[in-house]
């Protein structure tokens, strides 16, 4: 059962599930505010647990909303798009041919029919970069079941607003976010073996912290790569 508390112009939202320890998360891109907490736990309680948080709360808020953004794509020649953390000028050309991209000399080449419409064109991209998510997911997927003796039955990569990346352990599948295609290469990497390891720790407690220690020392580094890049340019819904 869902239910909110309000901590000055704070809104927490808290969820309580059958789990053991408290879990607090603030989203992208405007900050909110996510406490799951044990179904036995009181609101009173829990609202104490939130207060001790507000400082590191308010901290989380200010990095996302300064974090920058991409300026809204209109698919033109010579616009910028991001491809594994590298920069590319798209060079948009038409014809009566099944739309295609292809990258050459830091060059986008998106070939579309004439008259395509703006958000059929950002379809045409978005599916491209969910290839590039899937095509490089899947031997890194691969490689960690092996070294952390884990299954994945299903892999599904789509266009996430909060998250980068989630992990069903009872179902065994992973979730990638598409706008993954854009960031280094090492970023991927990171969230694969992120949301692998909860399949060994469905939690973000120490343990968890302790197995992505052990098995990806740099793991940090990475996250703060990823989130410092800039992320798209919408209004994200929860």
């Amino acid at each position: 059962m869902g239910t909110t508390i309000q901590l000055g112009d704070t809104t927490v939202d808290v969820v309580r599930k059958d789990i053991k320890n408290v879990h607090l998360s603030v989203h992208p891109p405007a900050g909110r505010v996510t406490i799951a907490a044990p179904s036995h736990m009181s609101l009173d309680t829990i609202r104490v647990f939130a207060i001790t948080k507000l400082g590191w709360i308010r901290q989380q808020q200010t990095k996302l909303l300064e974090q920058e953004r991409e300026a809204p794509r209109e698919f033109l020649d010579r616009e910028s798009h991001y491809v594994w953390g590298k920069r590319y000028l798209m060079q948009k050309t038409e014809s009566d041919e099944p739309p295609v991209i292809e990258l050459c000399h830091r060059r986008m080449h998106l070939r579309v029919r004439a008259g395509t419409s703006r958000e059929k064109c950002q379809a045409v991209v978005e599916n491209w970069y969910r290839q590039q998510v899937r095509r490089a997911a899947l031997p890194l997927i691969a490689r960690w079941e092996s070294r952390l003796g884990v299954k994945v039955d299903r892999l599904f990569v789509q266009r996430m607003k909060t998250k980068w990346g989630s992990c069903n352990p009872r179902g065994r599948t992973l979730r990638l976010n598409t706008d993954l295609a854009k960031k280094p290469p090492q970023c991927l990497e990171y969230l694969v073996v992120h949301e692998l390891i909860h399949l060994l720790e469905p939690t973000h407690n120490a343990r968890f912290t302790a197995l992505m220690d052990h098995h990806m020392p740099q793991w940090r580094s990475h996250r703060q790569t990823l989130n410092r890049l800039p992320i798209r340019h919408e209004s994200w819904g929860y």
